[in-house]
C-alpha cells in the first residue's frame, strides 16, 4: 500500500495531503514504463543469447546433419581417389607398356587449376573449410577422370592399331613345314656352300621341291619383285609396316606384283634355285628397322612351345647354308 504524502502549508501553518499534478503523474508513469521496457529488453536479450528458439534448434540440427554428410562425402571422395590412382597406375604400367606408349606424366595428371580463387563464394561461413575441401577434391577427381577418359580413348586406338600390327608382323613359316623337316640352315655364321668359308647367313633356308608354295608371313604391301642372276635370284620384299620387312629369295616364279596388297598366308611365289643357290630352297629374312634379325622368333602362330624349341635347336646347328 502506497504511503500518503503531506506538504506543509505556510499560510495555514498546517500539513495538507500532497496532490500530484498532471505533469508529475505523467512523469511517474513514464518512468515506470521506461523501467519496464528496459527490464524487458534485458530479459529478452539474455533469453535470445542463451535460449534457442525452435527454428534455431531446427537449423542447428540441419547444420549438424550437413556437417556429417560433408564428412561422409570426403571419405567417399578418398575411396574414389584410391580407385582413380589404381586405374592410373594400371594405365601407365600395364596398358601403355603393352602398347609401347609413354605413360602420362604426373604434371598432367595432378595439375591444379590456375587463375583466380575458384572457391571464394564458398568462404566466410561456419563450415567453409569442409565445403571448400570437398569441392576442391571433387574438382581434382573430375579433372583426373577427364584425363583418364582421354587416355583410354588413346589406349583403344592403340589396341585397334595393335590388332593391325599383330596381323602385319611376320608370324608364320613361309613354307608348309608342320614336321619341321624342311628347315635346312639357320641364322648366324655358316659355311658357304660354294666358297666353303664361314660367312654370316642373314636368314633361314627352307629346303623344298621347286614349285612349292611360298606364303606371305604377315599382312603388307609388296615392296619389290626382282629378278637377279646372282645373290637372291628371283626375290620378293614385302613391307609390313611398323618397321618390319620380309625377303623371300631364290624363287622359281612370282605370284604377285610390286605395290600389291597381300594378307598373311597368301601365296606370293614358288620355291626355286635361282641366283647363288646350290639346290631348290627358300631363303627367308626378317628385317626390323633396316636390321636383319633372326626369323626363328617369328613363327609363333605356327608352332607349339615344343615345336618352337625344336626349331631353335635345329636352326642353331652350325651346318652349311644353301646360299
Amino acid at each position: 500500500m502506497s504511503r500518503i504524502k503531506y506538504r506543509f502549508d505556510t499560510k495555514s501553518l498546517t500539513y495538507q495531503k500532497a496532490k500530484l499534478t498532471s505533469k508529475e503523474i505523467i512523469l511517474k508513469v513514464s518512468s515506470y514504463l521506461a523501467t519496464g521496457i528496459v527490464f524487458s529488453a534485458v530479459v529478452i536479450m539474455i533469453a535470445y543469447e542463451v535460449i534457442d528458439s525452435p527454428k534455431e534448434k531446427k537449423l542447428l540440427r540441419e547444420n549438424e546433419q550437413l556437417q556429417l554428410q560433408y564428412e561422409l562425402l570426403n571419405k567417399r571422395l578418398s575411396l574414389v581417389s584410391e580407385v582413380m590412382e589404381d586405374i592410373q597406375q594400371r594405365d601407365d604400367d600395364i596398358y601403355r607398356v603393352i602398347f609401347e606408349a609413354e605413360p602420362i606424366s604426373d604434371n598432367v595428371r595432378k595439375a591444379g587449376f590456375g587463375g583466380v580463387n575458384r572457391y571464394i563464394e564458398l568462404e566466410g561461413y561456419d563450415n567453409s573449410d569442409l565445403v571448400v575441401e570437398a569441392t576442391k577434391r571433387l574438382d581434382k577427381i573430375s579433372k583426373q577422370l577427364y584425363i583418364q577418359s582421354k587416355s583410354f580413348d588413346q589406349v583403344y586406338k592403340m589396341a585397334k592399331n595393335k590388332t593391325e600390327m599383330l596381323a602385319s608382323i611376320p608370324a608364320i613359316q613361309p613354307v608348309s613345314n608342320k614336321d619341321l623337316r624342311k628347315l635346312a640352315s639357320g641364322f648366324g655364321y655358316r659355311t658357304h656352300p660354294i666358297y666353303k668359308i664361314q660367312h654370316f647367313h642373314s636368314g633361314m633356308d627352307f629346303s623344298a621341291p621347286s614349285g612349292t608354295d611360298v606364303y606371305a608371313t604377315g599382312n603388307g604391301v609388296v615392296l619389290s619383285v626382282e629378278s637377279a642372276p646372282r645373290g637372291y635370284g628371283n626375290n620378293i620384299v614385302i613391307e609390313h609396316g611398323y618397321g618390319y620387312k620380309t625377303l623371300y629369295g631364290h624363287l622359281s616364279q612370282f605370284a604377285v606384283k610390286a605395290g600389291q596388297k597381300i594378307s598373311r598366308g597368301d601365296v606370293i611365289g614358288y620355291v626355286g634355285s635361282t641366283g647363288t643357290s646350290t639346290a631348290p630352297h627358300l631363303h627367308y629374312e626378317v628385317i626390323k628397322n633396316a636390321e636383319k634379325i633372326n626369323p626363328v622368333n617369328f613363327f609363333y602362330n605356327d608352332l607349339t612351345p615344343e615345336q618352337f624349341q625344336v626349331m631353335i635347336d635345329v636352326s642353331s646347328q652350325s651346318n652349311q647354308s644353301f646360299d
